[in-house]
């Protein structure tokens, strides 16, 4: 089966279109800045509760006389 000459032609006028809009990305898409998945608060308490989890921890070691 045979495509048409007018179908084939309006086939390939897409294609070329597209092939000439090839890496034209547009500005918005790209991301800029600093922006973090979460915010400094919950980053500042989860540092201070694995850092004095560990400090009691260390204390708590300490202060039963060592692999207790």
């Amino acid at each position: 089966m045979t495509t048409s000459r007018r179908l084939a032609d309006r086939k390939t006028a897409k294609f070329q279109k597209n092939i000439t809009k090839r890496g034209s990305v547009p500005e918005t898409t790209v991301k800029k800045g600093n922006d973090y998945p979460v915010g400094p608060i919950v980053l500042g308490f989860f540092i201070f509760v694995v850092i004095g989890s560990s400090l009691f921890q260390i204390i708590r070691t300490a202060t039963s006389g060592g692999m207790a």
